[in-house]
């Protein structure tokens, strides 16, 4: 048997590395601090255990770059795709899983690997030698959060990340609220009626902007700076940033008919989205938020619909760090002061569940590889998963390094004619593309 691949975190991108790894032949042992260990925002022991939202975001692998993603990680033979498919919610357009039941299938499937053992643990310092790939996502413990930073010789930067409130549906007054997804997304009705929407006038939307900038919110703690990551921005920032920024942005309300009311259009409108099977919670969407849990009470009820709402999780903010990785890694993801250790997820600087767990499998896929012998190439960078690894890996400007969601502007320009006009079409030239590029890298 060949050496052990050890890997710090049970979360998406640790799971997804441990699979990767094991089905290459290689036995493998995750350190997960968890249920020993708690932390703000995990509530199991579980392995990709989803504390922020139940969405991967659009499934669209033609025209949409993390539905493209998507594609590549299920051509990879990816655990966390397999399991979302299995745990899918309707969502209109979006891959949205019942979080609880995903998470414990994951867990199941690694656990019973013959290759997989677990160890539940906290480890605080960076390893002096084997086989590592540090996955320990947003969360990392402080005292392991030093190790890096004395290992690499510079701080690690950090910011905010802000968990939107889960509402129980029977609460919901669907005499005001009614069930429709966006432009009718999805093939079938529970698609086209996957999420619920809440209407508001113009007073109504001037009132709850009044009082989302009025309500009291978490201080920070001394030393602690608000860097926050602009796609999980809490409302109240975004509103903060003028007033019509939430009618433009999570509260749109284009694409939707009030059916209750059908020839009045609605000022702005607030989603929720199915978050389990039984229907029984809805999540908030974009409604990340800092306030205290009395004003998020006060304010949510503000919503007509939810006048009478009663929540089985309120919003909450919590720290995340991550490495500034172009500095920091090589293109086979190492830490170039210790190539023995990869890193691999958020804490490399990508955003996103999907991200974090492509970064997993490709860290899983090369540590693998290294320990068989050979030399794993990352993918091309014209696939998803190519032009992710580029851009943290050299791509991204070291001195502004953010993280960053897969995106059409992270791969290689493509020529397409029709400017704004032909911009379906030139997507759909760059998944064309991407597609080909990552089949030939499987292969």
């Amino acid at each position: 048997m060949s050496e052990p691949l050890h890997i710090i975190g049970g979360g998406m991108a640790g799971s997804e590395a441990a699979w990767a790894a094991a089905q290459m032949g290689v036995p493998v042992v995750i350190h997960e601090m968890r249920p020993k260990v708690v932390t703000f925002a995990h509530r199991t022991g579980d392995f990709a255990e989803m504390v922020c939202s139940n969405s991967f975001r659009s499934d669209d692998h033609e025209r949409n770059a993390v539905g493209l993603l998507h594609w590549e990680m299920r051509a990879a033979g990816g655990l966390i795709m397999e399991m979302a498919e299995k745990h899918r919610l309707p969502a209109g357009g979006a891959l949205a899983v019942d979080r609880d039941p995903f998470a414990q299938a994951v867990t199941e499937r690694l656990r019973s690997h013959p290759l997989i053992f677990v160890e539940n643990q906290e480890l605080s310092e960076l390893p002096s030698y084997g086989h590592w790939i540090v996955a320990t996502g947003p969360l990392t413990s402080t005292a392991l959060a030093e190790s890096i930073r004395a290992a690499t010789g510079a701080e690690a930067l950090a910011f905010f990340d802000a968990i939107a409130p889960i509402v129980y549906t029977d609460s919901i007054d669907m005499s005001v609220a009614w069930m429709q997804s966006r432009y009718d997304k999805g093939e079938t009705e529970d698609e086209q009626k996957a999420y619920i929407n809440c209407p508001m006038t113009r007073d109504e939307y001037e009132a709850f902007i009044d009082a989302l900038l009025a309500a009291e919110k978490t201080e920070f703690r001394e030393g602690e700076t608000a860097g926050y990551f602009d796609g999980c921005l809490p409302i109240e920032v975004m509103a903060e940033r003028g007033r019509e920024t939430l009618r433009h942005g999570p509260m749109k309300p284009v694409g939707l008919t009030n059916a209750h009311k059908p020839d009045q259009k609605a000022y702005a409108v607030v989603q929720l989205r199915r978050d389990n099977k039984l229907g029984t919670l809805y999540n908030i969407v974009g409604f990340q938020t800092k306030m205290k849990y009395g004003a998020q009470t006060a304010v949510f009820k503000l919503i007509p619909g939810l006048q009478d709402a009663s929540f089985a999780r309120l919003g909450g903010i919590h720290r995340n760090t991550f490495i500034n990785s172009p500095t920091l890694l090589d293109a086979q993801m190492r830490l170039k002061s210790r190539p023995h250790i990869r890193f691999a997820g958020q804490i490399t600087g990508v955003e996103g569940y999907v991200e974090s767990a492509a970064m997993g499998l490709l860290a899983g896929r090369m540590a693998a590889a290294e320990i068989l012998g050979r030399e794993l190439a990352p993918p091309p960078p014209e696939t998803a998963m190519g032009a992710l690894i580029t851009h943290i890996t050299g791509g991204a400007e070291a001195k502004t390094f953010q993280p960053m969601n897969v995106n059409f502007g992270l791969f290689p320009p493509i020529e397409a004619k029709g400017g704004r006009k032909g911009r379906k079409d030139r997507y759909k030239a760059y998944t064309d593309r991407a597609k080909d590029a990552f089949t030939a890298w499987l292969s």
